[in-house]
Order: structure tokens, then C-alpha cells, then sequence
């Protein structure tokens, strides 16, 4: 499973040329914490490119209110480019995590952008098929791993830095205040981590009672910080016998 990925943001793939006249399409927006920048079902066709903070692209699922998280976007990233090529609506609903700018473009605009320069077109199509492929490997995760698993390995790919963004327009990769010198933390509710591996917040606070006795983890508001990547690494792999190792 994966919700950062591991390519380059759009942005920081383009030449500073390319770069430059596709930012020029657009204006900025703010938007607080907690609000919509695209909604799934919505018709719209405008795209945006996140300048500032980090938002979560998540899709409604059969029970209902759950959602699931299929990913996290950071500075650079395009979002909402499926609805500027077709006129399907909106497959996704992304959230900001925090206060974010993003530079909105006309879905028109941006079309007639990548006719005139192919090779960005290529990068949103790479970017395209790499997003489907990851969703896809989500969804599958969903049956074949455990929520502990699926919570370990969702912990691990975040706590470390091989996933964030790169490049101009990556921020310094939040520290919680309280975090030990040299653990890693992962800044996201209970609620935001069962939404990222489909699961409920009930199972999640389980799985993380488990790890906090096992002194894998040490929680705090809005933070999980990692005291045992190596074992917390196993309980991803399925080695349910990590928690003998530990004692």
C-alpha cells in the first residue's frame, strides 16, 4: 500500500519553462483546514496544483459515510486532472489537513496547455496511470491484510521520509514538539489513520492500544510517534510473532 508514492510531484517534474507557463494559467487559492477542494461527484473540470500544505484525496465507500483514503498530496502535486480531460464527474473528494494554497486552472486552459506541450502531457498521463495502479493496490489491501497489518504498514510508509515530496515546493517535514530525539512521528487523528487503511476508528484505536502495550508506539493528540520501526516494519509483513520478539 502506499499513499504518498514514490515519483515526483507534477510540478517538480516540469523544466522551471514548463513550470512557470502553467502556474501562469491560474490564481491562487486558500483554503482552510477541513475544507473541500474538489468533491467527488461534483462537475467541475478546473484543476489544481497544491503550492502550500497537505490534503487527502479519499473515495466514498459501500458502508455508506466511511471513506477511504487513497492518498496524500503534497507541494507540487496536480489534483483533479481525470475531470479536466473527460466530462465524468469528479472520481475523488480531496480534503485539506491543514490551512493549503493551491493555484486553481481552467480545465480548458489546462487542455490547451498540454496540446501545446506534449511531454507535460506524458507526465499527466505517467501520473494518471500510477494513481490507478495505487488505488487499485488500496482496494486489494482491503482483503487480504489484517487492520493491524494494514495499520502497521500504513505507519511505517508515513513515519518515513522516502514518500514526501521533494523539490521547491516541499515544506521541512512536520516534527510533533513532544516527539524523542531521533523517532519519527506521524501528525494524523485516529479517525484520519482508519480512514487511510478502510477501516473503523473502533479497530484502529484496538490495533493501537496492542502497539502502545508492545512500546511500538507512544500516542498523543493527533500524533503516533514510532518508537520500534523495525518491529512495527515486521507487523506490516505479517509476523504476527513480533510481539514475543518484543517481550
Amino acid at each position: 500500500m502506499g499513499l504518498l508514492g514514490n515519483e515526483l510531484a507534477f510540478a517538480q517534474a516540469l523544466t522551471a519553462q514548463e513550470r512557470e507557463g502553467v502556474m501562469a494559467l491560474g490564481n491562487p487559492k486558500h483554503f482552510a483546514a477541513d475544507a473541500h477542494l474538489l468533491t467527488e461527484g461534483d462537475r467541475s473540470s478546473h484543476v489544481l496544483i497544491v503550492v502550500r500544505g497537505w490534503v487527502t484525496v479519499s473515495v466514498a465507500t459501500d458502508r455508506g459515510a466511511t471513506r477511504l483514503i487513497l492518498g496524500l498530496r503534497g507541494p507540487g502535486e496536480l489534483l483533479g486532472e481525470m475531470a479536466a480531460l473527460d466530462p465524468h464527474p469528479r472520481s475523488a473528494t480531496v480534503r485539506a489537513l491543514g490551512p493549503t494554497q493551491a493555484q486553481v486552472i481552467a480545465g480548458d486552459a489546462f487542455r490547451r496547455f498540454l496540446a501545446e506541450h506534449p511531454r507535460v502531457s506524458g507526465l499527466v498521463i505517467r501520473q494518471l496511470t500510477f494513481r490507478l495502479r495505487s488505488a487499485d493496490q488500496e482496494r486489494s489491501a482491503l482483503a487480504s491484510l489484517t487492520v493491524l497489518q494494514r495499520l502497521a504498514g500504513r505507519l511505517t510508509e508515513l513515519s518515513g521520509s522516502g514518500g514526501a515530496p521533494r523539490g521547491p515546493y516541499a515544506p521541512p517535514t512536520p516534527q510533533a514538539p513532544s516527539a524523542r530525539s531521533g523517532s519519527s512521528v506521524v501528525q494524523l487523528a485516529q479517525d484520519e489513520l482508519a480512514a487511510s487503511i478502510g477501516a473503523t476508528r473502533e479497530a484502529v484505536a484496538k490495533s493501537l492500544r496492542l502497539l502502545r502495550t508492545q512500546r511500538i508506539v507512544r500516542t498523543g493528540n493527533r500524533v503516533v510517534e514510532i518508537l520500534d520501526p523495525e518491529l512495527l516494519a515486521l507487523l506490516a509483513d505479517g509476523h504476527t510473532d513480533a510481539e514475543a520478539q518484543q517481550a
